[in-house]
């Protein structure tokens, strides 16, 4: 069973803007990257998780 946390809030490293994530707990510790919906740079999220308490580090790319 799949584990989703609905939104996790972050703000852009980039523009500042708000934005939200989902994240799929059950996956365990993940990088990922996504675009931010304003200014369309790629972000970098680093999400550490025990199934059920979780951390999210959010960077630019290359940073």
């Amino acid at each position: 069973m799949h584990e989703i946390q609905p939104a996790a809030p972050y703000e852009c490293p980039y523009c500042g803007e708000p934005g939200e994530t989902v994240l799929d707990l059950s996956e365990g510790d993940n990088n990922f990257i996504e675009d931010c919906h304003v200014c369309c740079r790629p972000i970098e999220f680093h999400l550490e998780t025990d199934g059920e308490q979780w951390d999210l580090e959010v960077r630019a790319e290359n940073e």
